[in-house]
Formats: C-alpha cells, structure tokens, sequence
C-alpha cells in the first residue's frame, strides 16, 4: 500500500469532522499496512528528491482519517539535527498534560486545510501519551514537549474531528500569552 497526496481528504470532506474508531489490538494486517505506509508518507514527504518525484505534500504527521480511514491511528516524524522523535501510533491517548500552553509563531498547517486560517493555536506545552506503537511493535508512553508535543496533540485531535483552525480565538487570532513557550 502506497499513500500518495492524492489519498489526502481535505476539510471538505465530512468525514474529517466524524470520530474515528479504537483500533483492534493485536493489529490486523490491513491495519498494519496502514499504519506502516501512512509513516512512510510522512518520512518519504521530508526526503526533497522523493517528495518532488511521487508529488507529496510536505508533512510532519498524518492521521488515519485524513485517508479517508476512520480509526484512531497517527503517524508524526520529527527531524533533529541530532535525531529524530518518530512515531506511529494506535489508540493514541493523552494522559497528562502541562498548565503552561506553547504555539507555532507563524500558526499551524495541515495537509487536510487548503485554505488559509492564520492565528496562534494554543497547545499543551508538555503531554504524555500512551498508546500502541508499530515502531517499537509495544504499548508505549511517550513524554513530549515543544514541537513534538504541538505535532502529537495536532494529530490527536483529528481524531476526534477536530481540525487545528477550530483552536484559534476569531476575534484576537494572533493573541499571544506571555507565560507560553513560543515555537
């Protein structure tokens, strides 16, 4: 299975606002292949040469139902000078989180939202997340913060059909907190 840019339902579609569904554990094949070829999505759509040649959208993370699948699976890879924070998880759930909120400086963007929805989107600095992940083929917690944790609670959100421009204030959207780390 190959997920190509063309598979990306937009914000259009009324499937991205329905709750998508557990996943059965152990995972089935077909879920499986899933989970893999939505992580090889966002990996390959950060490699420039291959990005250009199969016509992928840059991402960070991508979510079961913005292919159209309505199960709570994610996928979000983030790359370091010195590493990588990469995940692809099943029945993702955040367990706890931090009273201080972080945000993009510039907003947030989604391969789903064509359209333009400027504006700060309020986020938990710091979050732990349990949930099955194929990379490491176990039941994980997983501890993030800044732009990892923004990725995460971003890709959690979808699903529950929650899109990231429904977080930004409509009438202050670029309101800033003096107590949030900014990104």
């Amino acid at each position: 299975m190959k997920i190509t840019s063309k598979d990306i339902i937009l914000d259009t579609d009324e499937r991205i606002r329905m709750q998508s569904e557990p996943v059965q554990l152990p995972l089935s094949n077909e879920d499986r292949e899933l989970l893999q070829a939505m992580l090889d999505y966002v990996r390959n759509s950060q490699n420039d040469e291959i990005a250009e040649a199969e016509g992928l959208q840059p991402a960070v993370g991508i979510a079961a139902v913005q292919v159209g699948v309505l199960k709570q699976m994610i996928a979000v890879v983030i790359p370091y000078e010195d590493g990588v924070d990469e995940v692809a998880l099943v029945n993702p759930k955040i367990i706890s989180e931090s009273v201080q909120n972080a945000y993009l400086d510039n907003g947030e963007g989604c391969l789903s939202v064509k359209g333009e929805h400027p504006g700060h989107v309020f986020r938990h600095a710091r979050i732990k997340v349990r949930g099955y992940d194929l990379i490491q083929d176990k039941n994980v917690t997983i501890s993030a913060e800044g732009y990892f944790a923004i990725c995460l609670q971003h890709e959690i959100d979808h699903l529950s059909g929650t899109l990231f421009y429904d977080h930004i204030d409509a009438n202050n959207p670029w309101k800033s907190d003096d107590e949030a780390e900014v990104i």
